[in-house]
């Protein structure tokens, strides 16, 4: 059924939102070595798990759960700091973490095990559907369009998909969908040439999802699901780990499973290369996702800081967040993060600077600089490019970073190397002098 024929319902939908964030995050290593996956800084001033939480409550849903299992703390209290609703609306974003019960003793082992674990939770909680969404993707959707192609299907769950080419298509979960959008197969990854073709969208699909291009399309799966409560129970009730590999598979050949067919920016932004790119793209003169869209806004804490300080510097195609103090620097393509400081002659380019989480006191840099240590932030005359930078570095003076002439991927003391991108960890310090 095409999205535009759809009318959302009434925003009084009893829907229970549950946000996946509970993989270990290897892939984002090591902006995952100190922190949960959903915690990860975004375009300066946000987190990744703002985006889905964002989405649910642009889509008037505030009934939110979070799963997370790995280095929690930093998410629990972005989420207790930033996501508080007044006693009249009923909302709530709540993290529940991977717990042992007399029942249960591991980790969460995959996605539907993380919902499975947590169902006595959920059964407490009056909802009608579930929407299940992933904490690493930067997109922005009206989920209750969703929620009413589900209704107007008489669907048991819905799953959202997105056209994608023949080469994505290899790395992601395919669909292949009837006329009236019911998914009749699902195959994970696809790699053979000849089965990927069985799987291509017709032209009549084509023209009824307005799917443009002269290309081959496929639809992948986006990690979203809607479930009714009944069903979501009753697939469970087995030892299935995974909703992709395991859960969708089945309930295709036993259940009225339905596309929602998406036409819009969407990213996966779980590996380094992807979470960089799509970071500079939000400084790019027309970014791929709007973050400028008021009728859809980024939510995130709220940190009362000063606007930032110019001194003289020349900036091009650059995020500034606030707080920061820049002295005469160049930067150009790059994001740069909450209280960033930057001296005098420094150059950046395409460098995503995550900024810091506090301002330096006079007396700290000064014990700090007697003991040979740069202050935070990055010092006078370095050269820094093709690099992520995370919170608290302390980058001395005539620093050189770039990754030019190096391996793909290098493990350092002071520094990795990953996807040909530098990224100097959280807290890192980079003496003066030093070229990486």
């Amino acid at each position: 059924m095409p999205e535009d024929s759809i009318r959302p319902p009434a925003r009084n939908l009893n829907v229970l939102s549950v946000i996946m964030g509970g993989g270990q995050g290897s892939r984002l290593f090591p902006l995952t070595r100190d922190r949960a996956k959903p915690a990860v800084p975004l375009a300066g001033k946000y987190r990744l798990v703002d985006i889905p939480i964002s989405n649910c409550i642009n889509s008037g849903l505030k009934s939110i759960y979070l799963l997370t299992q790995f280095n929690s703390a930093s998410l629990h209290r972005h989420i207790s700091q930033t996501y508080k609703f007044d006693h009249f609306t009923g909302g709530f974003v709540e993290i529940l973490a991977a717990e042992q019960t007399f029942n249960n003793t591991s980790w969460y082992q995959g996605t539907a095990d993380a919902v499975r674990k947590n169902l006595a939770h959920f059964a407490n909680s009056d909802f009608d559907y579930m929407l299940i969404l992933s904490g690493d993707q930067l997109y922005s959707m009206d989920f209750s369009r969703v929620i009413a192609q589900h209704i107007a299907n008489k669907a048991d769950l819905t799953i959202a998909t997105i056209p994608v080419s023949r080469d994505s298509a290899k790395s992601l979960g395919i669909m292949q969908i009837e006329i009236d959008g019911r998914i009749s197969r699902f195959v994970e990854k696809p790699k053979d040439p000849a089965l990927l073709d069985t799987l291509k969208l017709d032209a009549n699909s084509c023209a009824k999802y307005k799917v443009e291009g002269n290309e081959d399309h496929f639809l992948a799966s986006m990690g979203i699901y809607v479930f009714n409560r009944s069903v979501i129970f009753k697939l469970l009730e087995n030892n299935f780990d995974d909703f992709g590999k395991h859960i969708i598979p089945t309930a295709i050949g036993t259940h009225r499973v339905f596309s929602y067919v998406f036409q819009g920016y969407w990213e996966d932004i779980g590996t380094i290369r992807a979470f960089f790119d799509a970071n500079l793209d939000f400084a790019a003169v027309l970014p791929r996702f709007n973050y400028f869209d008021m009728t859809a806004p980024i939510f995130t804490r709220a940190r009362f800081l000063p606007a930032s300080k110019i001194n003289g510097a020349a900036i091009d195609h650059t995020i500034i967040a606030d707080g920061c103090i820049i002295n005469h620097a160049r930067i150009s393509n790059s994001i740069i993060g909450l209280r960033s400081f930057i001296d005098v002659g420094t150059q950046i380019n395409r460098t995503v600077h995550m900024g810091c989480d506090y301002y330096e006191s006079a007396e700290s840099i000064q014990e700090k600089t007697s003991r040979g240590q740069p202050r935070v932030g990055i010092g006078r005359y370095c050269f820094i490019e093709n690099a992520i930078l995370d919170k608290n570095v302390r980058i001395g003076d005539n620093v050189v970073i770039s990754p030019a002439g190096k391996p793909e991927n290098v493990d350092h003391p002071l520094y990795y190397i990953r996807d040909g991108i530098v990224i100097i960890p959280k807290n890192g310090i980079v003496p003066s002098g030093t070229v990486i």
